[in-house]
């Protein structure tokens, strides 16, 4: 990532604490009486539901804290957590485990995989992880730097761990993996960096390779993989055009991974193109298998069963690798199996899963790039100017690349019938970039709209935040209309979780954790929980008492690259929070440091700040926000100590002074005259800042 990771201390940002526990403790082992949220999702279904009504609408508003426990970054958390036989696993960023008595609190051990820093470089949306897999009494997790990984569930320690992924090339895991039929799965991430997108399931044993499926065809020079998708690769080839293979092709598997108990059936969801620009990808041709489709594969070889294309020649990082929930449902007098999901393009689909064909699709969020979808096979119905790459003109796309609705977990309640989704509305712009050049190791888009620049001015920012706007959407996949939807006053949004009380719980990105009536949407119940909370919660019974647990940790792509966040100060560690009725537990104060804006003393020459705006868009912006704007994820640029030290500035940009903490060093790809543009563009966004608190603006 783009000067990713300067450390806090480095930049005169507010350090961080060590981790720890706080509000519990103790030695008293769980009572024999457990009801456990054992995998993502709650159940191999992942409806993230649960029929527990100990907290219910009635008396959530006695919901309190019961414990906690401090993680030792402010990165993102995305972990739904896991509990099993009354002990609680969680994932956190830079992919490290942490187990814990999940009555008491209690720390039982904590396993780092020590990834490299300078891997958070290659890892497009943050350096989060969003869960683990616990069966047979080992644990398995993704680390970021493409490695699988069993634990003893137990005690921590290391039984086996496989290098998944080509080390010479930028993949990573931010993904759970899944347990199915004695076999671990994994999938990466990379795509926007130019990979080729797979799925792969390991012995859970041993670590063994079992079988592989490529989700988009190879270099046609090279032959065969040797992989399962071979037959389907030979397909998928003649829906493509150009030399894709040079880019990668992208369509990475970097989330949603489902086992159809029922009909013994792996669901895979595949992502996005590489380049974004199917014109510069696939000479603006093509459907481009398996872009943007669900992918369903047999789990004991790994052979293809059916698929079906969302975005067919996808060019706008539509992916499908939205959650996934599997579900019966009665639709024209009929009860039919079927898989439903609410992706990026804006559109939730109903899919019969045992045929993978479409029942039916409408859309969720307001859409431009498209008027409907095909009544008859799902295909969506685009408006000509949508296809940006075979034109010069900007296009701004509701939704675009952030997604109508990205990773974070959508919930259904089979005792309401409807499916809550958190829902976004942000625009995205896509212009072609007739000068592009392919940059290995970097982010590939072939996109140079100015509309993802973010704004100028703290007042154009705050008017931009007024018309992005996330809720949740209450969904009846029968009817496919909203039954009701509950308008959030911030961009984000959190995962959901829905319960037998009647109740829905979602974090947001401006520091609550709220329950909602599963009914009407009424807000019920709130907690300030002193930093955002995207992750979706679980829940479980120990005992007598139900508890709701969450990981709370600002991040991801929306949380570094666009600015719209309520806060640009430092954020606090991120937290496991656990809730019950009656809990007393108390968070310690926090207050944010209100780092000064620090520019350098003289005003930069306009030509160089200029120069330097182009390359922080190009570098930096994915990282640190576009035009500087920070949302407290990673260090405030236009904060840093550095900024007024050319020198220093360039032992971190050009040294790769703090690569332990994520910041690569750009020699290779900036000269250290490009570096000190970015530092003089820097500081007079820095400036203009110092100018706007004078005024009496944002601070």
């Amino acid at each position: 990532m783009a000067l990713a990771g300067i450390s806090a201390a480095a930049l005169g940002l507010s350090a961080c604490s060590s981790s720890g526990s706080g509000g519990g403790g103790g030695d008293a082992q769980p009572s024999v009486t457990l009801e456990d949220w054992k995998t993502i999702g709650g159940s191999s279904k992942e409806q993230f539901y649960s029929s527990l009504s100990g907290i219910n609408d009635s008396n959530v508003k006695s919901l309190g804290l019961a414990w906690y426990a401090d993680f030792d970054t402010s990165r993102g958390q995305e972990a739904n957590v896991v509990v099993v036989d009354g002990v609680l696993y969680t994932s956190t960023a830079w992919s490290k485990v942490y187990a814990y008595d999940a009555k008491t609190g209690k720390q039982l051990w904590m396993f780092d995989p020590e990834v490299a820093g300078r891997k958070g470089y290659d890892a497009c949306c943050d350096v989060v992880n969003r869960g683990v897999a616990v069966s047979g009494g080992k644990l398995y997790v993704g680390a970021l730097d493409g490695r699988l990984i069993a634990l003893d569930a137990k005690s921590g320690a290391k039984l086996w761990e496989v290098q998944t992924t080509d080390t010479s090339k930028p993949y990573t895991i931010t993904g759970a993996p899944r347990v199915v039929k004695g076999k671990v799965l994994i999938g990466n991430g990379g795509a926007e960096y130019g990979v080729r997108g797979y799925v792969t399931a390991y012995d859970a044993a041993t670590g063994k390779q079992v079988w592989r499926f490529y989700t988009v065809p190879g270099d046609p020079a090279k032959g065969k993989d040797n992989a399962a998708s071979d037959p389907q690769m030979e397909t998928a080839a003649k829906s493509w055009f150009g030399k894709w293979y040079q880019y990668g092709g992208g369509g990475t598997v970097w989330d949603a991974i489902v086992y159809d108990e029922e009909l013994n059936q792996v669901l895979i969801g595949v992502g996005n193109g590489s380049p974004w620009n199917q014109r510069v990808r696939s000479d603006g041709k093509g459907d481009n298998l398996f872009l943007s489709s669900v992918v369903a594969l047999d789990p004991d070889t790994g052979k293809y069963k059916w698929h079906f294309q969302e975005t067919p020649g996808e060019t706008w990082d539509f992916t499908a690798t939205q959650p996934i929930i599997l579900a019966d449902l009665k639709i024209d007098g009929a009860v039919r199996k079927v898989m439903m999901q609410a992706p990026k393009n804006g559109f939730f689909y109903v899919i019969d899963r045992q045929s993978g064909k479409f029942i039916s699709a409408k859309n969720f969020v307001p859409v431009n790039w498209a008027t409907g979808a095909d009544p008859k096979t799902g295909r969506p119905i685009e408006v000509p100017e949508a296809r940006w790459g075979s034109k010069d003109a900007n296009f701004v796309a509701r939704p675009g690349a952030y997604g109508a609705h990205s990773w974070q977990p959508m919930a259904y309640s089979p005792k309401t019938g409807l499916v809550y989704i958190p829902a976004q509305d942000v625009a995205f712009g896509y212009q072609n970039d007739a000068n592009f050049k392919y940059a290995p190791g970097m982010w590939n888009l072939a996109n140079v709209s100015p509309t993802n620049l973010a704004q100028d001015s703290s007042a154009d920012m705050d008017k931009l935040r007024q018309t992005t706007r996330g809720e949740i959407v209450a969904w009846d996949p029968v009817k496919q209309k909203a039954a009701w939807r509950v308008q959030h006053n911030f961009a984000g949004n959190g995962g959901i979780l829905a319960t037998g009380g009647n109740l829905l719980f979602q974090g947001s990105p401006d520091g609550s954790f709220n329950a909602y009536s599963a009914a009407d949407g009424k807000k019920l119940w709130s907690s300030d929980v002193q930093t955002g909370v995207v992750a979706a919660p679980s829940t479980f019974k120990v005992g007598n008492d139900q508890y709701v647990a969450v990981a709370a940790g600002f991040g991801g792509v929306f949380a570094l690259f666009s600015g719209l966040a309520p806060n640009p100060h430092q954020r606090p560690n991120g937290r496991l929070l656990v809730f019950k009725l009656n809990g007393t537990a108390k968070l310690p104060a926090y207050t944010p440091p209100a780092t000064p804006p620090n520019p350098p003393k003289d005003v930069a020459p306009a030509a160089r700040v200029q120069e330097g705006f182009g390359l922080y868009a190009g570098m930096c912006t994915a990282c640190h926000g576009g035009q500087a704007w920070s949302n407290g994820v990673i260090p405030d640029l236009r904060r840093s100590v550095a900024l007024t030290d050319p020198n220093t500035w360039q032992s971190i940009v050009y040294g790769g002074a703090l690569e332990p903490n994520g910041m690569i060093s750009f020699k290779g790809k900036l000269t250290p005259e490009q570096i000190e543009s970015i530092r003089l563009y820097v500081g007079e966004r820095a400036r203009k800042l110092k100018i706007e608190i004078e005024q009496g603006g944002r601070k």
